[in-house]
């Protein structure tokens, strides 16, 4: 495969078949750059053709309590009081700036996914 743009889904098949091939190949070797040239119009392909979207930022906070086996007590020096933590896990409360600012130094966690806009509920 001559080393070009993957512009059609056949192209990308053909790619990533070639990138199997040459999954092992030795660093410093033409092999190995050709194997990281590929991955990169691979790469591009796909962030064009199969975009992923940012998490809904307190989905990911769930995911990352869950990933992490962190409890709600454990949101609590980043968030504020147990019934703030509830009330921003359970959507009634936005994140603040402060929280975002908070947890993102505490938990190492990415602002640009947690300043997000996201749909509140209501208030019991």
């Amino acid at each position: 495969m001559q080393l070009r743009p993957i512009r059609t889904k056949r192209e990308h098949a053909v790619a990533l078949k070639e990138i199997e091939a040459l999954w092992n190949a030795r660093e410093g070797t033409p092999e190995a750059d050709r194997l990281a040239v590929l991955v990169m119009l691979v790469e591009n392909y796909e962030r064009e053709h199969f975009p992923i979207p940012d998490p809904d930022p307190i989905a990911f906070l769930h995911h990352v309590m869950e990933a992490r086996g962190l409890a709600r007590k454990d949101l609590e020096p980043y968030i504020g009081s147990r019934a703030r933590v509830a009330e921003v896990l359970n959507r009634v409360r936005p994140l603040t700036l402060e929280m975002i600012r908070r947890l993102s130094a505490g938990l190492g966690l990415p602002t640009d996914v947690l300043v997000r806009d996201y749909k509140l509920r209501k208030a019991a």
